[in-house]
């Protein structure tokens, strides 16, 4: 004899929402909403544990690292630093001069164009 076929759908006796009574539907809906209530619950508490690990990890994890890195912890300086020392001075005008940092200055660049002047034929001398 074969197997009979098992049934989809609701289990027998089950009234389908829309030959409910207003009665009916309203334990029908309280029952929906005390399930749902419950899963929430659940995996909200789940979700919690989870973050609460987590953010422990992240806190320990960011305690080692500003151990680890010196000068992160608040003890930086603050202000600003001092102009730096010119270190190239124009040969036509030597009021003009240079630090060295950024981009050649243009009055170096025309200085240079056409001569076989370098950087370091504009050097202040140390001397």
């Amino acid at each position: 004899m074969a197997k009979k076929a098992k049934r989809r759908g609701r289990p027998p006796g089950a009234k389908s929402p829309d030959k409910m009574d207003i009665g009916q539907l309203r334990q029908y809906i309280d029952r929906l909403e005390g399930i749902l209530k419950k899963k929430v619950g659940e995996q909200r508490a789940f979700l919690e544990g989870k973050l609460s690990e987590l953010s422990g990890f992240a806190s320990a994890k960011a305690a080692r690292m500003l151990r680890a890195v010196p000068g992160l912890e608040g003890t930086r300086k603050k202000g600003t630093r001092r102009k730096a020392e010119p270190k190239y001075r124009s040969r036509k005008d030597p009021k003009i001069l240079w630090s060295g940092r950024g981009v050649t200055p243009v009055w170096m660049r025309e200085e240079m164009k056409g001569t076989k002047l370098k950087k370091d034929d504009f050097l202040i001398s140390k001397s």
